[in-house]
């Protein structure tokens, strides 16, 4: 008899006025550290407490059981905890959209001796050894963006992600240290994390996020159900505070002082070269090459903060491509416009006197 999951129940409300927010410490949790450092949340009344924390399994526990009320938090997150994967089903939503692309793909220097150039030689090079080596490849959390990015790069080679590789979760912070102690063979993450081991020759970076799914929505504001319900004006206050700190986010005068900011060991405790890479470029793919980073990751533009239900699609596609949801299930659409929700979010604009972009 299978198992059944027990549903997470409601945290008890809080009665004070701080709003816990939780983030991991990437270059995409900038609008949060905008937000609080330019004054954003105290313009719309929010008093605002960020916590850091190690990975996204902690970020969805955490918000699941009341220790923090929202986080900047993977979207795919959304659709994992409502569907219990590796997890007691929790009730999460978003109302806003914090950042698209972002992501990319690091290979070990090993791979590039070796002649791996690209998901083709990667896929020869895992022949050649396999009696030796099996490939081991990290990602950010067992069912996130990074995932579904890494899974469809490594099936444009023929290799397949499920029987070829080992894919292990590893927390962003720490995948600098395994790919250089030779514990994982790559992986598929969000910025500054590429670039510190580019940057200090350990990896190369075979892919990027905007070459594999272009504009998918990457980090989103993200609250238990319950929350916006019971404590929804404060959650408006949010998204419109989030908004305004996600356009200055893409100002491009902005990016300098951007680049700064998240330096700081409350951040992302990073050198400016390293987390200016993929926010201002020009972003190092290593051996010589570089890319245009101008569009690498975007914040505030073309309406990107809007949660359509059509942004869950890529990521509904990419579960069932991936075996994590059946090929016809009928719940999947409506899940989409349960965890999506842009009536939150034009309710909040409109009631704050925002423009869409």
């Amino acid at each position: 008899m299978p198992r059944l999951k027990a549903a997470i129940s409601a945290p008890p409300a809080r009665n004070d006025t701080t709003l816990r927010l939780g983030f991991i410490a990437l270059n995409d949790v900038a609008p949060l550290a905008v937000a609080q450092e330019l004054g954003f949340f105290k313009k719309y009344g929010l008093r605002v407490e960020l916590r850091r924390e190690l990975g996204w399994a902690t970020i969805r526990d955490k918000i699941a059981f009341g220790e923090i009320e929202a986080a900047h938090a993977i979207s795919s997150l959304l659709i994992s905890s409502r569907l219990g994967l590796d997890t007691a089903p929790a009730d999460f939503l978003t109302a806003c959209v914090l950042s698209t692309g972002g992501n990319a793909i690091t290979l070990s220097e090993r791979l590039w001796t070796a002649g791996v150039r690209d998901a083709t030689t990667l896929a020869q090079e895992i022949i050649n050894t396999r009696h030796d080596h099996q490939l081991v490849l990290g990602v950010a959390a067992a069912h996130s963006n990074h995932y579904l990015h890494l899974c469809e790069w490594l099936k444009t080679g023929g290799i397949n992600p499920h029987r070829d590789v080992r894919i292990v979760v590893v927390p962003p912070p720490q995948v600098y240290r395994n790919l250089n102690a030779g514990t994982i063979d790559g992986y598929c993450v969000g910025e500054p994390w590429n670039s510190l081991a580019i940057q200090n020759d350990i990896g190369w970076c075979v892919a990027t996020s905007d070459q594999l799914q272009p504009d998918h929505a990457e980090k989103v504001l993200m609250v238990r159900t319950e929350f916006a319900r019971t404590r929804h004006e404060e959650h408006m206050l949010l998204v419109a505070a989030l908004v305004e700190a996600s356009r200055k986010c893409d100002e491009p005068d902005f990016r300098s002082d951007m680049v700064k900011l998240l330096t700081r060991r409350e951040y992302l405790n990073q050198p400016a070269k390293i987390v200016g890479a993929g926010l201002k470029g020009p972003f190092k793919l290593g051996h010589g090459r570089t890319v245009d980073a101008t569009d690498f990751v975007r914040f505030g533009r073309d309406d990107l903060n809007n949660p359509k239900v059509e942004r869950a699609d890529w990521l509904v596609e990419g579960f069932r491509s991936n075996r994590l949801l059946p090929a016809s299930s009928p719940q999947t659409r409506n899940l989409a416009r349960e965890v999506f929700r842009p009536d939150i979010f034009a309710q909040a604009l409109s009631r704050h006197g925002l423009s869409e972009t």
